[in-house]
């Protein structure tokens, strides 16, 4: 099921929209996965300018070799028997639910839990960073 496209790659924090997603926001979410790493934020490898832009405009993890292997019709990528023509399965109806069957609420909560996550990740970095500091 499509997304909104007027949607996509805009962020919110606390529900509050911030706009879109710019170089300066995926160059900061690169330093956080950096120190998350333990390595230098102020020096992010380019998996991590990916996985941030990956992260900020809402795109999956998915890579190269499987996005071309979807883009071929299931059709010609197995056949299990030959001659069988098969049928359409109906969409759903819904637009409140993704690909995987999930509601709008399921979405969020899980998106919330996410960041969540990411934020928490961050905090043990930054505070393993100056218990580092205060040692050397």
């Amino acid at each position: 099921m499509k997304k909104n496209p007027l949607n996509k790659g805009v962020l919110t924090s606390n529900a509050t929209g911030i706009g879109p997603v710019s170089r300066a926001m995926v160059h900061t979410r690169a330093g956080e996965l950096a120190l998350i790493a333990g390595r230098d934020p102020a020096h992010p490898t380019p998996a991590d300018m990916a996985a941030a832009r990956r992260e900020l405009t809402g795109e999956t993890d998915i890579d190269r070799q499987e996005a071309l292997l979807d883009a071929i019709p299931e059709a010609k990528r197995w056949d299990p028997v030959p001659g069988s023509p098969g049928h359409q399965a109906p969409e759903s109806a819904s637009e409140d639910e993704d690909e995987e069957g999930r509601s709008e609420t399921e979405q969020l909560v899980e998106e919330g839990v996410n960041e969540a996550e990411r934020d928490r990740m961050l905090q043990a970095a930054k505070a393993n960073e100056k218990i580092d500091r205060r040692k050397t």
